[in-house]
Formats: C-alpha cells, structure tokens, sequence
C-alpha cells in the first residue's frame, strides 16, 4: 500500500503529529494524516477549493452510477467555477510515507494516521492538476454551486467526501 500527503508546499522534510481539530477525534494524540492512491484524486486542488467528491464501491447501485456519471469514468471531483483558474495555476508536491507506522482511519476517505513524525521516502511535483486528474481516469465536473450535488450524493450509494464546504457558494 503507498500513502501520500498533498501539500502547495515544495520544501517540507518532516511530518509531525499534530492534534486533531475535529470534535470526534481523539484530542490527546497527535497524528500525521495520509491517504490512499485510490483517494488522492479528491485532494489533487488547492488546497482551500470547495469540492464534492465520490466514488463507485461494491454497494453502489447502477441507479446511482447512471445518475451521476456521464462518463465510463467511476470516480468524480466537482469543483466551483470560480476555482477553474485557481486549478490552473496551482503546482502540488505529493509526498510519500513509508506506510510501515500508519493504520486506517477512515476507509471510505482513504484516510491513514500514525502517531509518529514521518520522514517523506519521495516527493513528486504536479504542475498540470487537471491533467493529472484525467490521467488517474477521473471524472471532473465544473459546477456553479456545489451544495446541490453534495446533498443528492450524501443521500446515495456511492462512497462520497465533502471538503472544503464552508468556502463554497452559498446555496440558492
């Protein structure tokens, strides 16, 4: 298994645990958070991009699939068109941990955490986010608002992730 922290900076040599903000975690341990391939296409924005993202599992429905895909593609990220020219302009560092001191979190998410600093064993630059969104098969959606798209996806079969969501436009 690989496991990647996204980060818009170049130059960072370690990783270390930092307690969680989110009220339903632990609030005495400090983690180092990363995330599986099969995920990282959902963190492949800015980082404070609003974006709706879901994909196809084993309990999906073929309702759900024929409804929000139009492609072959079986993984989607929807942004705001106000992020179009963010996108565009942004370069990721993907960094990579030995996974040997992580165990999951979260396996809809993809999330792993381990309780130790991390040294990253490989850095790879990402200039082209949208290119490397459509090499990894990923169905991008451009939207005006998200917040539609997010309530009809929570309420599906496809295992989704919310991000982000206080910075997207409000609903109408």
């Amino acid at each position: 298994m690989r496991l990647y922290h996204v980060s818009e900076e170049s130059n960072i040599t370690k990783f270390s645990p930092r307690i969680p903000t989110r009220a339903d975690l632990d609030q005495t341990t400090g983690l180092v958070w990363a995330l599986t391939e099969k995920c990282l296409p959902n963190f492949l924005t800015p980082r404070d991009c609003p974006r709706v993202t879901y994909h196809v599992s084993e309990t999906t429905t073929q309702a759900d699939i024929a409804k929000f895909f139009s492609s072959t593609a079986r993984h989607c990220l929807a942004i705001e068109h106000a992020w179009y020219e963010r996108m565009t302009k942004t370069t990721l560092y993907l960094y990579e941990f030995d996974a040997s001191t992580f165990y999951l979190q979260d396996a809809v998410a993809g999330y792993y955490v381990s309780e130790q600093t991390q040294t990253p064993i490989s850095v790879t630059k990402i200039e082209d986010l949208f290119g490397e969104l459509f090499a990894k098969g990923i169905e991008v959606r451009i939207l005006n608002h998200l917040w539609l798209l997010a309530d009809e996806v929570k309420q599906s079969s496809l295992n989704w992730s919310l991000c982000r969501m206080a910075n997207a436009n409000p609903q109408d």
